[in-house]
């Protein structure tokens, strides 16, 4: 059997593992999921999570390891989950550290098997368009780009996280980028998922909105003076 057949079974097999964890969760939340609007419902799913212990922490970053290495798979849905089940602020920490975790070990494989582990996962045309892109080849550049690139809610992070093995970036730099940078999405998420649970949707939507207009802010003063117009191009480049 050729490597691209063995990669393709093992997508297939981590998607339906996937799918069944979800449903999975779905079943056995569902009986306190659906009383959330209320506070016994809220108390109830609390003591659901909180007698999961280790197990629901390692099922959540199993689904996050999956996510990554899918690529296809959205990531919102686990953030959400992750607020949901410890808050906003425990939920964003335990999705950073998972995220470092991953894109550490990611950079590393890529950095040691080279594009070719890159082109089973992703698509070899998009990785080619980015290694033959100057922008990203520039050791001066790329940092920055990354910075913001991870910054934008929407962005494909995990494909960047591939791409960065190929890049001109040290290792250090790019985990730590990739690491904090996603904060401003992540915490919208795990808001969201805290909120979900008490059943306060107001407060959720205003957070989201005031995080989004706040990158907003940061991304438009950035591009009144970046001359090069390094963001633009950036983002084009990866569509």
């Amino acid at each position: 059997m050729s490597r691209k057949n063995k990669v393709k079974i093992f997508k297939i097999i981590l998607t339906i593992v996937v799918l069944a964890i979800f449903v999975g969760l779905i079943i056995y939340l569902f009986p306190v999921m659906k009383n959330l609007s209320t506070l016994e419902g809220q108390v109830a799913f609390k003591e659901k999570v909180e007698n999961s212990g280790i197990w629901g922490l390692m099922l959540l970053f199993g689904l996050q390891v999956a996510q990554i290495f899918l690529i296809i798979v959205p990531g919102e849905p686990i953030e959400i989950l992750a607020g949901m089940c410890y808050g906003g602020i425990w939920g964003t920490v335990f999705i950073m550290v998972s995220a470092c975790i991953i894109s550490t070990v990611i950079f590393l494989l890529v950095r040691r098997f080279g594009k070719k582990f890159v082109c089973d996962f992703c698509d070899e045309e998009k990785i080619t368009k980015i290694e033959n892109n100057k922008l990203f080849q520039n050791p001066k550049k790329i940092e920055i780009i990354l910075l913001i690139l991870f910054l934008i809610p929407g962005t494909p992070k995990d494909f960047l996280v591939y791409m960065a093995g190929l890049l001109p970036i040290k290792p250090i730099r790019f985990i730590l980028i990739s690491t904090f940078a996603r904060f401003p999405s992540v915490i919208t998420s795990t808001l969201a998922g805290e909120n979900l649970v008490v059943g306060d949707w107001k407060k959720g939507v205003i957070l989201y909105i005031a995080i989004l207009i706040l990158i907003a802010i940061i991304i438009f003063i950035f591009n009144k003076f970046d001359k090069d117009k390094i963001a633009k191009r950036a983002i084009k480049s990866i569509k």
